[in-house]
């Protein structure tokens, strides 16, 4: 039998790196997508070709729908399907509304929101016609609570949620569960560069007491994608500590 396939955007670094490792660790041949550094892709693509998948790297910009048409075609030219579709691909250009300029708003409206709405109109087509799927977008915690200086990234994570609750409504006549994951604070390079005072501040509104692992954000995907949860199709699973009770 051939194995599953799961395209995961943005996976070159940090969650999404995470998302494809771990993916390949459980028997998916993975396909890379990466906006920027094809070198951090490449490295990527290696350590999955390790734990024995097949990888296919593509560099494309998720906010052009022409270019993510065209991923999305070879991958099936590659593959011959999709089996999960990860919309991972996320950026930030935080400022308060007053400073805030109106490409800093499109920029991130672009990749956050209608990058995970290009690539499920081109994954669907091949999901509907094979009636089986697992589509999980990345929202945030974020989008949950909203955050000063950040309206333009908690407008495009809220947004998430809506959209996946909405194709879950569409697709489930076709096998197709479609789920959001909001993590919490994760240790990433983003969370690195925070200062100690900053960090602590944060560390406070967390019962847990600690940030998230990337690798806690792919084990929730790794379930969401599986036959244990093929009875979860609408709901936002946070991966934040208790951070948004």
């Amino acid at each position: 039998m051939s194995r599953p396939v799961a395209l995961i955007t943005g996976s070159s670094n940090g969650i999404g790196k995470q998302l494809a490792l771990s993916f390949a660790e459980a028997g998916y041949d993975v396909v890379i997508n990466y906006a920027s550094s094809e070198k951090a892709a490449l490295e990527v693509s290696e350590v999955c070709q390790s734990l024995g998948a097949q990888t296919l790297v593509i560099g494309c910009d998720v906010s052009n729908y022409e270019a993510v048409g065209q991923m999305v075609q070879k991958t099936i030219e590659t593959f011959s399907k999709i089996d999960v579709l990860i919309n991972n691909s996320g950026i930030t250009k935080d400022g308060l509304i007053l400073r805030m300029k109106e490409n800093d708003f499109d920029e991130v409206i672009a990749v956050n929101l209608k990058g995970a709405f290009n690539t499920v109109s081109h994954v669907s087509k091949h999901m509907l016609k094979a009636k089986s799927g697992r589509i999980i977008n990345m929202s945030s915690v974020i989008g949950i609570l909203g955050n000063a200086g950040q309206a333009n990234y908690a407008a495009s994570k809220g947004g998430i949620i809506a959209f996946s609750k909405s194709l879950a409504r569409e697709f489930a006549s076709r096998n197709i569960t479609v789920n959001a994951i909001a993590p919490g604070f994760i240790q990433t390079k983003m969370t690195n560069v925070l200062s100690e005072e900053v960090k602590n501040n944060i560390l406070k509104q967390i019962p847990l007491g600690r940030f998230g692992s990337p690798r806690d954000i792919a084990d929730c995907a790794l379930f969401l994608a599986s036959d244990k949860a093929s009875y979860i199709s609408g709901q936002v699973i946070q991966v934040d500590g208790g951070m948004a009770m």
